[in-house]
């Protein structure tokens, strides 16, 4: 049970995700519980008026209960340098949020400066864009109807469904706020099984929105194991026991490139 104390200075997030993990994972509990209720009800909706009623919408008091909260992972967090527009190296390519990397945040996030990048880098790449489209010269080019050949009407939404709840839970389990290699390895291996089964389903049954949505996601848990597994270091949220230490050989540029990682 953790007492939140407005007078005192806040951990930074990794400490803090780390040590609610590390509790929660020794004593066999589904969370941590945060207790606010020692303050007055009128700070509580002064300073945190949403969450009071979100906490409130979900049957929870926070001044008269204390909080279940388990710790978030934040699997990117900075990397692809931008400009000041959220352009990348990549011609139309841009990265906003935790993704990017712009000078406001290294590898551990604050609230502050996710709503600095949402709000301010969001519209800066939004405006950047619109003036990228009406810059193009010409008609945009007409595109076929689309022919799904022999794609089959999917059938089983449930294979969908279970592999999605599969990446997730292994990127959870494995891919987490603590990582090891022996985890990573062993996500690395489970998620390449995925990606073949997705692989064969996507071409065997037609398009729909999570069926792409749900490749994506494959191909993107991916390419977080295996660059957790290539930096042997610790920095901010990404934590790996087998290197806890940060390495200053690896403070360099995230470059973007094409190509298969098997």
């Amino acid at each position: 049970m953790a007492r939140y104390d407005p007078r005192k200075e806040l951990a930074p997030r990794d400490i803090v995700a780390r040590s609610i993990d590390a509790e929660v994972k020794r004593r066999g509990d589904d969370c941590a519980f945060l207790d606010m209720t020692h303050l007055p009800k009128g700070f509580l909706l002064e300073h945190f008026p949403h969450i009071y009623q979100t906490c409130k919408e979900f049957g929870i008091d926070m001044a008269a209960q204390p909080l279940p909260v388990v710790p978030a992972a934040h699997y990117q967090c900075g990397g692809v340098v931008t400009d000041l527009m959220g352009r990348t190296t990549l011609p139309r390519l841009y990265a906003i949020g935790e993704v990017s990397c712009t000078g406001l945040h290294g590898a551990n996030r604050l609230a502050s400066n996710s709503l600095l990048e949402g709000l301010v880098f969001g519209r800066r790449a939004a405006l950047c864009c619109a003036d990228e489209l009406g810059e193009a010269s010409g008609p945009a080019p007409a595109l076929p109807e689309w022919n799904p050949g022999d794609a089959l009407a999917p059938e089983e939404g449930v294979v969908v469904a279970h592999n999605w709840d599969e990446v997730r839970r292994l990127m959870w389990n494995y891919v987490g706020i603590v990582r090891t290699m022996k985890r990573l390895d062993r996500a690395r291996t489970r998620i390449k099984i995925l990606r073949d089964e997705i692989r064969e389903y996507y071409w065997q049954y037609r398009l729909t929105p999570d069926l792409v949505e749900l490749r994506n996601l494959a191909d993107v848990a991916m390419l977080i194991v295996e660059c957790a597994r290539q930096r042997k270091e610790s920095r901010g949220l990404h934590y790996l026991l087998d290197h806890p230490k940060p390495d200053e050989r690896w403070v360099r540029d995230t470059v973007l490139t094409r190509g298969d990682l098997e």
